[in-house]
């Protein structure tokens, strides 16, 4: 999967956040509502001009993204909420 062919950066739209092509839709948005409980289906549904590349595309920019992060240990028996 190519994300680049789905997923942009314009400094001209929503302040320069990575968006779908074509949308004003950002990564972070798509991503917060899958956090949220949202289908694939559910989003595809209330999103009708997004296709179901592009969320494919935004699981791969998102794998791509965390693994240039850098990582903290966190103490053992921490819930984080």
């Amino acid at each position: 999967m190519n994300w680049q062919d789905f997923i942009h950066s314009d400094p001209t739209v929503l302040l320069g956040k990575p968006i779908i092509k074509g949308t004003r839709l950002s990564v972070d948005f798509i991503l917060g509502l899958l956090a949220k409980g949202w289908t694939t289906n559910t989003i595809l549904e209330n999103y009708p001009t997004l296709k179901p590349d592009a969320l494919l595309a935004i699981f791969a920019y998102a794998a791509e993204t965390v693994q240039e992060e850098v990582y903290f240990n966190m103490p053992t028996g921490v819930c984080v909420k």
